[in-house]
């Protein structure tokens, strides 16, 4: 039982790692509009911080633009402020019903400094998996000191492990590959 208890902690732990690098790749700016470019920005508002995405619906009805129409207009001047505090340098212009941003086109020096950025995030993710590993093997071996794991079911856990190790490295690897073809698309 300790065998799979292991495996799936060792996997679910490597998941979440897959996902933070998912999550942080999504708000690097490509040469297009995303709607995934704001999800990171909270407003203040109903005397809390709440995630742009639970008060407005943001789409992007044009390659370099994202227009926002909050559920709440009342909340316009609170998401416009929020934009504006970001650190994603966006020039929000509000009607009084919607949002509009418009994205700059990336540099070719932008464009560079970003996949440098997707590099760093990637190696991160997969230092994470790393130490997801050798917790991995830590337990295995803890349980082959424990009785509850023969040696066998031991360096069968730690072959696992490393399958599932370098799975999760090559998942990192794509996803890192894909977002810097985007960001370099249209250079």
């Amino acid at each position: 039982m300790m065998y799979d208890e292991i495996l799936l902690d060792t996997e679910e732990r490597m998941d979440k790692a897959l996902e933070h690098l998912r999550n942080n790749l999504a708000g690097i700016r490509t040469g297009r509009a995303n709607p995934g470019l704001v999800d990171s920005i909270r407003v203040e508002c109903y005397g809390s911080q709440t995630p742009l995405k639970q008060l407005a619906n943001v789409g992007c009805p044009e390659p370099q633009q994202i227009v926002i129409r909050p559920y709440d207009p009342s909340v316009i001047k609170d998401i416009e402020k929020a934009i504006v505090a970001s650190d994603l340098g966006y020039n929000p212009q509000g009607d009084g019903r919607v949002i509009r941003i418009n994205v700059p086109a990336l540099s070719g020096e932008v464009r560079k400094k970003m996949v440098t950025r997707i590099k760093e995030l990637a190696e991160e993710a997969k230092v994470s998996i790393r130490n997801v590993r050798r917790d991995g093997n830590k337990a295995a071996d803890q349980g082959q000191k424990d009785n509850a794991l023969t040696e066998d079911d031991r360096d069968l856990l730690k072959e696992e492990i490393q399958k599932l190790t370098n799975s999760y490295e090559d998942k990192v690897n794509d996803a890192a590959k894909n977002r810097e073809a985007e960001v370099m698309e249209d250079a």
